[in-house]
């Protein structure tokens, strides 16, 4: 399975996501398959960053996935959140984009992650090859789900799949952190938001009279 090209993620669009994903991204109990995966160094924006300017790969801090990881987190991204009729795939909306800027950010939460991802996708793809003789991208959708029927539920993984499923824990943390703040994802589980309106009429008479004001 040859993963579709996509253009590269607007810079300015994905820093303004990393801040409101960031509220949605649940905390992990943190374990990693080793303690040896160094975060780039880079000084960051602050907290007050120029959602004004246009920033281009490398402006803010370096990335992080290699090619090879970045098909491994497009693959692992749709499997959790495929495509269907109401919205397009996780990888179409740039989630596994949004997720190395994610693990790439030099702050504290971001860098503690950083090597559960990384270590977490070289497990796929080591166990891929060890099943079907292929990296994880490349396998069919039906293999793929095989693997990550062992490692998507942390009470219920076999001990030799432990850390891998708190790395699946991780990864579909982030994808739906990701994925659920895009108009696509609000518009797949209804959010509406702010939306402006010709004219105030109200709240509606059912939502008073439950309340008793009417």
């Amino acid at each position: 399975m040859t993963p579709t090209p996509l253009s590269a993620m607007d810079r300015r669009t994905a820093i303004k996501w990393m801040l409101t994903a960031a509220a949605t991204v649940s905390i992990l109990e943190r374990e990693s398959f080793s303690a040896e995966t160094p975060a780039p160094v880079a000084k960051g924006y602050g907290t007050d960053p120029d959602l004004l300017r246009d920033y281009k790969p490398g402006d803010v801090w370096p990335l992080t996935f290699t090619d090879a990881q970045r098909r491994a987190a497009a693959a692992l991204c749709d499997v959790i959140i495929p495509e269907d009729s109401k919205s397009p795939s996780a990888s179409a909306l740039h989630v596994h984009e949004f997720i190395d800027e994610w693990i790439s950010a030099p702050y504290p939460d971001q860098q503690k992650d950083r090597p559960i991802v990384i270590e977490g996708l070289a497990w796929l793809d080591a166990e891929a090859q060890k099943r079907f003789g292929a990296n994880f991208s490349d396998l069919v959708r039906r293999q793929q789900t095989q693997i990550c029927d062992d490692i998507c539920h942390v009470p219920k993984a076999k001990p030799e799949f432990k850390t891998a499923a708190h790395f699946f824990k991780k990864f579909r943390d982030l994808t739906a952190g990701g994925f659920y703040t895009t108009p696509e994802g609000m518009k797949d589980i209804g959010y509406v938001g702010n939306v402006p309106l010709d004219k105030f009429e109200g709240p509606p008479p059912e939502v008073l009279k439950k309340l008793g004001l009417a």
